[in-house]
Order: structure tokens, then sequence, then C-alpha cells
């Protein structure tokens, strides 16, 4: 797939399948893009059967997810690609360690989705934080946006139940959704100050797609797919 001239980029997908999925679409949405030819070459490898993620970090055992990630990492390497993305905010936690065993880069979507936070409206102010609990337990995104002088606000424990429900029951399992009890989240947030809220879940990111939500809610995998055109040398629409 190697041509010169053409970056390729490298996907670790299948946390979900159905996040795995609008992340392509996205990447395809978003490139200018007039004919087959000037879209981005992709190697996306739906890897459905790696261990979950919150599990896994909930066990303090990451040694199986490192070493499968660690596995799809090279095998994208070998494969030519230029550029690695995981539409997967959760498997983040591993990326460091990840990096120092490649040779290409890895795109880390929890530093490119914060500060395309901050460009867009500086610091002093409040992020809520919509995650699994091994995203907010390991606090990714509460360290990336610190740095940056940004303050987080993560729902209560009650709240954060609900959201693991839209995230697991809802979306991944493919049962109805609960609507009032996303806007009881959403009210605890808004409540609390803050001035936009961060879906940093690629369920989420699916959740969001499928309610055709409002801009308060931003997208990290939105935010990866536009910075992996960008990388890969396209450009945005």
């Amino acid at each position: 797939m190697r041509e010169i001239g053409q970056k390729v980029l490298g996907v670790i997908g299948g946390m979900g399948p159905l996040a795995s999925q609008l992340f392509y679409k996205m990447v395809i949405d978003k490139t200018d893009a007039h004919c087959d030819q000037e879209h981005l070459n992709l190697i996306i490898l739906n890897h459905a059967t790696m261990p979950d993620r919150t599990a896994a970090i909930k066990s303090g055992d990451l040694e199986e997810l490192y070493h499968k990630l660690l596995h799809d990492a090279k095998f994208l390497e070998v494969g030519g690609a230029d550029y690695i993305a995981i539409p997967c905010n959760t498997s983040h936690v591993l990326i460091d360690r990840l990096q120092k065993n490649l040779k290409i880069p890895m795109i880390n979507m929890i530093k490119e989705a914060a500060m395309s936070v901050y460009c867009r409206y500086g610091e002093d102010f409040k992020l809520g934080i919509l995650a699994t609990d091994g995203t907010i337990e390991t606090k990714l995104y509460q360290k990336e946006c610190k740095a940056l002088g940004i303050s987080t606000v993560v729902p209560s424990r009650e709240n954060q139940a609900k959201v693991m429900k839209l995230i697991y029951d809802g979306i991944k399992d493919g049962n109805p959704i609960d609507m009032k009890e996303f806007h009881e989240i959403e009210k605890e947030l808004r409540d609390e100050g803050c001035k936009c809220v961060l879906m940093a879940c690629t369920e989420l990111s699916c959740f969001k797609q499928m309610n055709n939500l409002s801009d308060y809610f931003i997208d990290a995998m939105e935010i990866l797919a536009e910075r992996s055109i960008v990388l890969c040398g396209k450009k945005l629409k």
C-alpha cells in the first residue's frame, strides 16, 4: 500500500466495532477529497476480541492487553503504516509504553483532545468528562487538562454508573437508551459550571452522532480523526 508521496494510517479498531466504523466514516467525511485517489490510505485492524480495557484496569493486570495492543501495532508498522491511531480512549493508559517499542508515531487522542479544547476555550474553565470507569480512574484526561490549566469535572458515582450503563448496555449491547438518565448526567455537569463536556469514550462518540447532540459535547474521536488526516498529509474539508 505504500506509495511515493502518500502516507498510510494504521488503525487498531474493534474497541468497539461500531466506534471503529464511525471513525472510518469520520476520516472519509472530513477529508477534502474529490475522487477515490485523493482519500487517505488506511489499514484497519478490527480486533474485536481485545480484552475489555476497563476490566483490565480494575483488575490491576494490564499485561495481556498491552501485549495484544503491541502485537497489533507492530503488525501495522510492518504493514506499512506511517502513523497509528487507536479509536479507544481507555486503551491510551498504555500508549506511552507502546510508543517506546515502536518506530512509527502513535497519535495520542488524549493529548490531541485536551489541546483542541484548550485552543478553543483557553484555560481556567471547567470541562466535564464523560468516559468509562477505566478512563476516569486512571485520570488520563484529568492529568492532561490540569497541565494545560483546565479544571475537570467527572460525574458523581450515581451518574457515572449511568454513563457506564449507556456505554455497555446501550451502545455496546444495542439496547434502548434511557435519555432521561442522560439528561440527568448533563444537568449535573451544567450545574457544576462546565463550559463544555468531552465525550471521552468512543461509544459516546457514537451516541453523540446517533442523537445529533449539540456542540456543547466535544467528541474526542472526531478530534483524533481530524488530526489523523492532517498528520497523514491530507487537507480537512
